[in-house]
């Protein structure tokens, strides 16, 4: 091959490998951001969260910050807060938000103080800090407060731990209750081992809660086989199964 025929296969091969690179760099910043992230053009390995789920067909990506899951009566709140908040509404005392880090030092105060006390909780949250959602679960049932999520809202993610804190828990109908992997570690360049020691013992805990709680830990073969860029709808048939719902929840 003579030298001015090679000169265009070497600018392909240097284009194909810069893009590889590019490539290779996003799928790093997506995991480094705990965010999901797709190859452009790409098919994504699940549907929507907007798409109906069937039994057997319960993996829906996890953006419900975009996507609102496909249950009747449908429910807009509006942009959820960034942190956990505390609201009275209708005769009811609301919890949602995303679970933020150090939210339970901050909400649990907050809960103590609360007038009228509260007995019955209405929670909605897209997720967060599993350590937080643990620490205000248990003091949920410590204080025998109930927890509910209501028809066409959501509790996902860490939220079902703190669902999980009632001493009963009621689901409505058309509720949307979901699980998936968790991170544990507080920063994503600690070495391989150090974070799948802390990624361990953090299900440990996880795992631990929910016994303590009176739910079957079988429901975390869903959650470890769900990628944290998706989220694993349970059924009400599963909610059951699992007792995450309790069978006195009117």
């Amino acid at each position: 091959m003579s030298e001015q025929s090679a000169r265009p296969v070497a600018r392909t091969l240097a284009a194909v490998l810069l893009f590889q690179l590019g490539i290779g760099a996003l799928l790093i910043l997506g995991d480094m951001r705990e965010t999901p992230f797709s190859i452009p053009f790409s098919t994504p390995d699940s549907p929507r969260l907007s798409e109906p789920v069937r039994p057997g067909d319960q993996r829906r990506t996890y953006a419900p910050d975009r996507d609102r899951p496909s249950v009747q009566p449908a429910r807009d709140p509006g942009t959820l807060p960034d942190r956990l908040t505390l609201t009275r509404e209708g005769g009811q005392w609301r919890l949602e938000g995303t679970i933020a880090p150090q939210d339970a030092a901050r909400v649990i105060p907050q809960l103590d103080r609360a007038e009228p006390p509260i007995d019955a909780l209405v929670l909605q949250s897209p997720g967060g800090s599993v350590r937080d959602a643990l620490e205000i679960g248990r003091h949920l049932r410590s204080r025998a407060v109930e927890t509910t999520v209501l028809s066409g809202e959501i509790c996902y993610s860490a939220c079902p731990y703190l669902f999980a804190g009632g001493t009963t828990r009621n689901a409505e109908a058309g509720a949307s209750l979901g699980v998936h992997q968790h991170s544990f570690g507080e920063n994503v360049l600690l070495p391989a081992f150090t974070a799948i020691d802390d990624i361990q013992r953090g299900q440990a805990e996880v795992m631990s809660y929910l016994d303590d709680m009176g739910l079957d830990v079988r429901v975390m073969r869903h959650a470890l086989a769900t990628p944290a860029g998706d989220i694993y709808v349970l059924l009400p048939e599963e909610l059951r199964l699992y007792k995450f719902v309790t069978d006195d929840a009117g």
